[in-house]
């Protein structure tokens, strides 16, 4: 339940320009010339009774989307600077007011069986997606979504809105139109299906296929029902890729000669909402003690096992705009103290800090801030929930409380998504007039030097009274055999790239 909601959050931001797919490089360093051939042996986390053919709904399976994102193209997806880049749609242009995006279709794009693909099929998945899978996965209504020619497709939003190539990544799969039948998975992506049964998979090489011709022959995918078998399979040369294994496995395979550890940095953000209408943590210099309270090293450390990477409290740090000129917070027992003295913060009263087992380490942080806190006076009871409790309960209303994104997103996203005051996921319950025309700046800048100025007005508004302890973030761990290359690096849902991956002899 809480996943559905915050699906939204799979995309990321960028601004529209004629991007190059060859230009995109994602992967680990590859040791010398690319090498055609060979069957990339894949496994990736699902559950039997979650398996979903159906490529516009909810892919809960890790195995489901990885093959859903090499069988059937986005329209765009996760890049690094700027963070999105092409895929079935080779450029987007705005209007002057950027809420008309017109997207271009690559040239020879056709789906599996040689038909191509056209401007109507566009359409028709997209409204599709709307339709089945709502606003968070499509966030232009259908009846905006249209045709302009054979090869172009024309999305229009009510408000301006830089975002939006960068919201059409990942699950903007285009199917045939009136496809009702999915079993058979006739896309345009990279990999076309030969083989299925109970969610395990072989895809073999399209070589139709409009981007760069994929290195590998085939791609078998396997799926697994726990971390532990994931992370077994690979360690037992089973599989070549453990994809989103872990870090506990990430550490029994470091100084293996045969395996490497691929770090996907910014992959997941554990941090706290802190509620700023009302409650003990109104009080910006409350919140602020907050945040000076917290050891962040200490908690990666302890929480992500050394793989991670403090943070400064602005969500988005995997956006080139994000602001590193911002000083690293650090911790500050004594400035701390003060600020709780100043503000009158009851010292003499214990507050609940709830959180749920949702994303990999976040009970266990919560455990560790409320020691942490303790130190400054703050006395905390973790309270664990149950997490579709705790999207009834607490999300959206309690003082304190763990949350946890993915990312590869953009600073703008997350604060037009979390922190404006109109949001209905303001998790902060953040209403602040000057982020709110920040914020909106960003959204409808005509040029990039003021798209750049708008959002390190965001962020340094979010440093400084923002509702969100953010201290650190988590890097995405897979583990593959030596002989892989090439493999994404990037955080998020980027992991599924894998067209670009090749096999050493």
């Amino acid at each position: 339940m809480g996943l559905s909601r915050r699906q939204l959050l799979q995309s990321s931001v960028g601004v529209g320009a004629i991007l190059l797919i060859a230009g995109c490089s994602t992967g680990t360093e590859s040791s010398g010339p690319a090498r055609r051939g060979g069957t990339l042996r894949v496994g990736a986390l699902g559950t039997p009774a979650r398996i979903e053919r159906d490529p516009h709904a909810n892919l809960s399976n890790d195995s489901d989307f990885l093959l859903a994102s090499l069988v059937y193209d986005a329209l765009t997806v996760p890049g690094r600077d700027p963070n999105v880049a092409p895929r079935l749609a080779t450029r987007w242009e705005p209007d002057p007011a950027r809420r008309r995006w017109t997207f271009t279709l690559a040239d020879g794009a056709t789906f599996h069986d040689g038909t191509p693909v056209t401007s109507d099929d566009v359409v028709w998945s997209m409204r599709r997606l709307r339709t089945v899978a709502g606003a968070s996965k499509m966030p232009v209504a259908a009846e905006d979504i249209s045709a302009d020619g054979p090869n172009r497709v024309v999305f229009t939003v009510p408000e301006p809105n830089t975002q939006l190539p960068l919201l059409l990544r990942l699950m903007t799969f285009t199917v045939k139109k009136d496809t009702t039948d999915f079993t058979k998975a006739i896309g345009t992506g990279p990999f076309r299906l030969e083989s299925y049964q109970g969610g395990n998979a072989r895809l073999v090489r399209n070589e139709r296929w409009h981007g760069p011709a994929p290195l590998l022959d085939a791609i078998e995918i396997t799926m697994f029902d726990s971390v532990t078998a994931l992370g077994n399979a690979v360690l037992g040369g089973q599989i070549d890729l453990a994809s989103n294994v872990g870090a506990i496995a990430g550490r029994t395979a470091e100084g293996r000669g045969d395996l490497q550890v691929v770090r996907r940095a910014d992959d997941t953000m554990l941090g706290v909402a802190m509620r700023t209408s009302d409650g003990p943590f109104a009080d910006v210099k409350v919140r602020t003690a907050v945040r000076l309270g917290v050891d962040r090293k200490a908690l990666v450390n302890q929480v992500h096992s050394g793989y991670g990477t403090v943070a400064n409290d602005i969500l988005g740090t995997a956006d080139p705009q994000y602001d590193k000129t911002i000083a690293q917070r650090t911790r500050d027992i004594e400035r701390a103290k003060t600020l709780l003295r100043e503000a009158n913060f009851d010292t003499g009263r214990s507050y609940p800090l709830v959180t749920k087992a949702e994303a990999p380490g976040e009970v266990e942080s919560a455990k560790v801030i409320a020691t942490q806190l303790s130190e400054i006076g703050i006395r905390l009871d973790v309270l664990t929930q149950e997490s579709n409790a705790f999207y009834d309960q607490t999300w959206l209303k309690a003082p304190f409380y763990t949350v946890s994104w993915g990312t590869n997103d953009s600073t703008l996203f997350f604060a037009s998504k979390l922190l404006t005051s109109g949001s209905n996921r303001n998790e902060t319950d953040f209403k602040d007039a000057a982020f709110d025309a920040a914020t909106a700046k960003a959204l409808a800048a005509q040029s990039d030097s003021e798209y750049a100025q708008a959002c390190r007005e965001v962020q340094q508004i979010e440093h400084e009274r923002g509702g969100y302890l953010v201290w650190g973030m988590a890097d995405g761990i897979d583990i593959a055999s030596a002989k892989v290359h090439d493999l994404p690096t990037l955080g998020g849902f980027a992991r599924v790239q894998l067209e670009r991956a090749w096999l050493a002899e």
